[in-house]
This record gives structure tokens, C-alpha cells and sequence, in this order.
């Protein structure tokens, strides 16, 4: 009789708080656009422009956590608790060090890298964009740390702790966003310093309860530290091809973005609104992702892949099934969600044009295309899973957004028919990869 793993009661433990985390998490970005919104659609504009580079920066802290996610999984798995423990502290001061690094260069930089990327944009709207980047690249340390302690307790199987300390998050930004917008009439400014505070506030408390050595997965001392290149090497395995992935993903959107902006302010307060809003449909996928991280990557360390395979077909039923419902909530809800906005009409139609195409596609493709990925990943496939996004990101999401937006004159609407061509192509591939069984037998530790 096999012995599973991780019992239905496990994974209710799971993937619940996994999912109310990711719920909290975007939730700061949609309550940022919406409060932001009142100070006009320039400001809206500035600030969806600079949260496209915010989250290809932090997908590159992820993306370690995800390294480290997966070292400390398949430790577990093996029943190492020493290596394990030993392998978070060397994630948590890497994560540290590149984000200080990045903070550093993008404070420097702050207006010659928004030119060169965006271009030539409305002069009020690139002013809202440096206030808002400057305020972000402080933050950076802190939402870094952050993601690598929560990836941390995720791989012990702990998503609460991850999710009480998100939901604390939320709580002081949209308390801060609210006596520095409207109180103190702070404008951008103060929701950048409201994200800034809630960051650090939380990133301190993650850190503190890692110290806590009943856990199976803990630091012994923040004050001691000894630089491990061969466990390093070990989570950069997969975190560089899983933010070489990340990072060619988010680059080719905020390229996209550019071309979006040639299409005038409307357009991308519509784009900025409508994928703010878009990813509450996708919030189930993303949290099974994370799930499946964490429960493949224990039956990898185990060595048990009768149990990875079993697990992976699952997780992804119920990442179709939570998908479709919560896709389905928001179809029928949006025109009553964007009443929130101060949105001109036409702005709004676009914006229901844009979700509207996202969740009929999201029934369909989405969690195959990226929650699916992470069993290769978990089962250190990830150089096949960088391969084949940057691939589709450039060809599909990129070029294909020209082809569709400018020459068969489809505007911004054809630049989010690119994006689900982008989807299809990467279903297909992760899946003939999964049944090829070429990602099995490639343990980490």
C-alpha cells in the first residue's frame, strides 16, 4: 500500500491560505490603481507604467525564492532538515544582496531608465512615474526578503504564515493610501510610501518568525553569515532560468506596454485597470502554481514519482476547476467592479472589452500554460520551461502584439489577442514535455 504524502487535509492546509495570500497581494495593486485613480487617469497612467517594472524586478526576487522553494522541498523530501535550514539562510542573503544592488542602480538611473524604455510619454505622466519608481526601488529589499521567507514556509507546507502577514500588508497600505492620498493630499507620492511602509513592516515579521526553531525550516542567526557557493549554486539552478524566464516575460510586456502607450492616455488606463483586474481571475492558478512546488518538489527529494505525477494531475483539476469560478465571478461582474474607477465611459468599455476576452481564455488555457509549469520546475526541468517562455514571450506576445495592434489595425485589442496566442503555444509544449517523461530523474540534492 503506497504511503501518500501529503493527505486531502494537507492540502486543504495548503493551498487555502495560498490562495487567500494571492488574493491579499493583488489586492494592494488593485487598491493603488483604484485610490490612485481619483488623482486623474495621468496618474493612473504613471503608476501602471512603473508597477510593469516593479514586477520584473520582484519576479527576479521570486524567481530565487522559487530556487530556494524548491532546494528546501526536496531536503525535506530526502529528510535533511540540517541542509535545509542551511539552504534558506544562503537564499534569504542572496535575495538581500541583489536587492540592495537593484535598489541602488534603479534610485541612481530612476529617470533615464523610464525614458529609455517608454519613450517620449506625456510630461505629467512621466512625473508620476519617477516619484512613483524612486519610492518602489526602496521598497525592494524589503518586498525581497519578504518573498523568500514566505517561499520559505510555503516549502515546509506553512502557506498560513505567508498569508497572515500578506493580509497585515494589505491592511496598512490601504489604511497608509488613505491618510496620504486624501488626507494629506500626497498624491502618487503617498501610495508609493504606503506600499514603502506596509513592505517593511511585514518583511521584519516574516524574518523574526524563520527564528523560530520549532519549525522544520529555520535561520539560527541573522547575525552570523558564511557565503556557500555550492548551495547557492544550488538554488541558482533553477532561480536564474526561472527569472531569466520571468525577467523575458515581464521586459517583453513592458515593451508591449510601450506600444500600448502609442495609443494615448485612455488606452492605458484601460490596460493598467484591466490587468489589475484580470489577475483576480487568475488568483487560483497562481496559488496551485505554488502549491505545486512545494508538493512535487517533496516527491522529487523522496525520489517518489508515481506520487509527483499523481499530485500534478490533482492540483491541476482543482486549478481548473477554482479558475473557471473565479473567471466566471469577475466576467459577470466587471461592469460593476468598474464603477469603483474614475474612469471616462469609453475608457471603461475598453477596459470590459479587454477582461472580458481574458476570462473566456482563462477557462480554457491559463492554468495549463503557467501553473502546470512548475511540476517541471519543482522537478528541476526549469532550463526547458525558460526555453520555451522567452520563446513564446518574443514571438508570440512581442511580435505578434506589432502585427495584430499596427498592421491589421486592431489597436490596443490586438495586443491582448497576441497574449493568448502566447498561452496556447506554451500549453502545448509544457504538456508533450510532461508526457515525454523527460523531466523525471533530474534530482537537485
Amino acid at each position: 500500500m503506497i504511503i501518500l504524502l501529503f493527505s486531502n487535509r494537507d492540502l486543504k492546509k495548503l493551498i487555502i491560505p495560498l490562495i487567500i495570500e494571492q488574493v491579499l497581494a493583488l489586492t494592494i495593486g488593485i487598491f493603488d490603481t483604484m485610490m490612485v485613480s481619483q488623482c486623474g487617469q495621468s496618474a493612473v497612467s504613471g503608476v501602471s507604467i512603473v508597477d510593469g517594472l516593479n514586477v520584473l524586478i520582484i519576479n527576479i526576487f521570486s524567481a530565487l525564492a522559487t530556487g530556494g522553494a524548491v532546494v528546501c522541498s526536496q531536503y525535506i523530501g530526502k529528510k535533511d532538515e540540517e541542509m535545509a535550514c542551511h539552504s534558506a539562510k544562503q537564499l534569504l542573503f542572496t535575495i538581500l544582496g541583489l536587492s540592495l544592488v537593484i535598489m541602488v542602480l534603479c534610485m541612481i538611473f530612476n529617470g533615464n531608465l523610464l525614458n529609455l524604455i517608454f519613450g517620449h510619454i506625456e510630461s505629467d505622466v512621466m512625473a508620476y512615474a519617477r516619484t512613483y519608481f524612486f519610492f518602489s526601488a526602496l521598497s525592494y529589499p524589503f518586498i525581497g526578503l519578504f518573498n523568500g521567507g514566505a517561499a520559505l514556509f510555503r516549502s515546509m507546507g506553512n502557506s498560513k504564515v505567508a498569508m497572515t502577514n500578506s493580509f497585515y500588508m494589505n491592511i496598512g497600505n490601504i489604511v497608509l493610501n488613505y491618510l496620504f492620498i486624501f488626507i494629506l493630499n500626497m498624491s502618487v507620492k503617498g501610495a508609493a510610501i504606503a506600499t514603502l511602509l506596509s513592505r517593511m513592516f511585514c518583511s521584519f515579521i516574516i524574518l523574526y518568525m524563520l527564528l523560530n526553531k520549532e519549525h522544520i525550516v529555520h535561520i539560527d542567526t541573522y547575525l552570523k553569515y558564511k557565503f556557500d557557493f555550492s548551495t547557492v549554486k544550488r538554488i541558482l539552478k533553477i532561480g536564474i532560468p526561472n527569472g531569466l524566464e520571468n525577467g523575458m516575460f515581464q521586459m517583453g510586456k513592458i515593451l508591449v506596454q510601450r506600444l500600448v502607450s502609442t495609443f494615448g492616455t485612455a488606452a492605458i488606463a484601460a490596460h493598467a485597470v484591466a490587468f489589475s483586474l484580470t489577475s483576480i481571475a487568475v488568483v487560483p492558478g497562481m496559488a496551485l502554481g505554488l502549491a505545486i512546488l512545494t508538493v512535487v518538489g517533496q516527491c522529487i527529494g523522496a525520489n517518489d514519482y508515481q506520487q509527483a505525477k499523481y499530485y500534478t494531475k490533482k492540483l491541476m483539476i482543482i486549478a481548473y476547476l477554482s479558475t473557471i469560478v473565479a473567471a466566471g465571478i469577475l466576467l459577470v461582474g466587471v461592469r460593476y467592479i468598474l464603477r469603483f474607477y474614475a474612469l471616462p465611459q469609453d475608457t471603461a468599455n475598453l477596459a470590459v472589452s479587454m477582461v472580458s476576452l481574458h476570462c473566456v481564455f482563462d477557462f480554457f488555457v491559463w492554468p495549463m500554460a503557467f501553473s502546470f509549469p512548475n511540476a517541471l520546475r519543482a522537478a528541476n526541468d526549469a532550463t526547458f520551461t525558460m526555453i520555451v517562455s522567452t520563446f513564446s514571450m518574443w514571438t508570440f506576445r512581442f511580435a505578434l502584439s506589432y502585427v495584430f495592434a499596427l498592421y491589421l489595425h486592431m489597436g490596443v485589442i490586438g495586443v491582448w489577442w497576441a497574449m493568448i496566442v502566447d498561452w496556447i503555444f506554451r500549453s502545448i509544449c509544457f504538456m508533450i514535455r510532461y508526457k515525454s517523461n523527460k523531466w523525471m530523474n533530474r534530482t537537485l540534492v
